[in-house]
């Protein structure tokens, strides 16, 4: 059974800087791609960012691209998203989410086994 179990969330000033992790296990994840996705009160769930387990591949939606950075710590099975130059429009909670698949997806229904989520909130 795979479990994906988030943390770092909190509050922070805009401008600010948060990294939150994802602890994964239950699985050999190195066919596996890994995702963060957000989702704000009353919006739907979108993408943020994603990275193959076994290239270290990364993908970024447009919104985030230069100031969030995805990465995986292999010998720790935990994968982290840094989050730089934070702006209120980052708030929301945060998803980690896993997808048997080499390949990305920024398409939420494509991942199989989610995280419980953190809270992220970014004051102005």
């Amino acid at each position: 059974q795979v479990q994906l179990v988030e943390s770092g969330g909190g509050l922070v000033q805009a401008g600010g800087s948060l990294r939150v992790s994802c602890a994964a296990s239950g699985r050999t994840f190195s066919s596996y791609t890994m995702g963060w996705f957000r989702q704000a009160p009353g919006k739907e769930r979108d993408f943020v960012a994603a990275i193959t387990w076994s290239t270290g591949s990364t993908y970024y939606a447009d919104s985030v691209k230069g100031r969030f950075t995805i990465s995986r710590d292999n010998a720790k099975n935990t994968v982290y998203l840094q989050m730089n130059s934070l702006k209120p429009e980052d708030t929301a909670v945060y998803y980690c989410a896993a997808r048997f698949r080499n390949t990305y997806s920024a398409n939420w229904s494509q991942y199989e086994y989610w995280g419980q989520g953190t809270q992220v909130t970014v004051s102005s």
